[in-house]
Parts: structure tokens; C-alpha cells; sequence
């Protein structure tokens, strides 16, 4: 497949993602659509799905391959899928994320910035707070 194919379909597939289009993902990815690509601005299709707390995507998307703790960095979505998951209070998508292996520890920004647990906090969202705990969040 080219790289003009290639941009394309992480386009669509984070477009798809962002608007829970499970088809839409699922055809997608039957094409060669690659789950942890990023757009042009550098947002994944994961974080996309997470932000929205799409949890059917995030898990179409983690069985696809997309890697659970891969940084996004578009304008306005930095982090890491389960950072926006938390912030968000995505109960659902913060499971599906920890149960495909998502760092409940894991600092977004390289290391340098928040965790998932003080992402969860600052909200306050008490349920997303008890699920990362559970999960061994410090």
C-alpha cells in the first residue's frame, strides 16, 4: 500500500473512531487501515475513541493492534488514550483500556506530565478514580 493510501486511511480511521462509527472502524480496518496510525496532526484512532468514550471502538481498536499507551500528539489531543479516557470520567473505555494493558501509572507527555488517576481526580470523577485504583493506580 502507498503512503498517500496509507495518510488517507488514518484519516478516515481516526475520523470514524472519534464518532463511535463501529462499521465504519470494522471496514476500515478489513482494508488495511493500520490502528495505531496517526492522522496528519498526530491524534491516534485510539485516543480519538477515548476522549469520546467510544469503549465498543477502543476495544475494536486494542484487538486490532493499536498499542494502549501509544502518546497522541494532534493539537488539542496530547496524551495518552487512557489519560483522556480518565479525564473524562469514561468509566467503560478506562476498563477496556486497563484490561488490554493500559499503564494505570503511566504519566502522559513523555513521562512529564499528569497520570490517568490525577487526570480522574482534577474532574473529580469518583467512579473512574475507584476503577484506577483498583487496577494498582498510585
Amino acid at each position: 500500500m502507498n503512503r498517500r493510501r496509507r495518510k488517507k486511511l488514518a484519516e478516515r480511521l481516526v475520523g470514524a473512531a472519534r464518532f463511535g462509527d463501529g462499521k465504519g472502524v470494522d471496514r476500515l480496518l478489513g482494508t488495511g487501515a493500520d490502528p495505531a496510525a496517526a492522522d496528519a496532526e498526530g491524534t491516534t484512532p485510539l485516543y480519538a475513541a477515548c476522549v469520546q468514550g467510544e469503549a465498543g471502538t477502543a476495544r475494536r481498536l486494542l484487538e486490532a493492534g493499536a498499542p494502549p499507551d501509544a502518546e497522541s500528539a494532534g493539537l488539542g489531543a496530547e496524551g495518552t488514550p487512557l489519560c483522556a479516557a480518565a479525564c473524562w470520567g469514561h468509566v467503560e473505555t478506562v476498563r477496556v483500556l486497563l484490561a488490554h494493558g493500559a499503564d494505570p501509572d503511566l504519566r502522559e507527555d513523555h513521562g512529564t506530565g499528569m497520570t490517568p488517576l490525577e487526570w480522574a481526580a482534577a474532574g473529580p470523577h469518583p467512579r473512574t478514580i475507584a476503577v484506577l485504583r483498583e487496577a494498582g493506580a498510585h
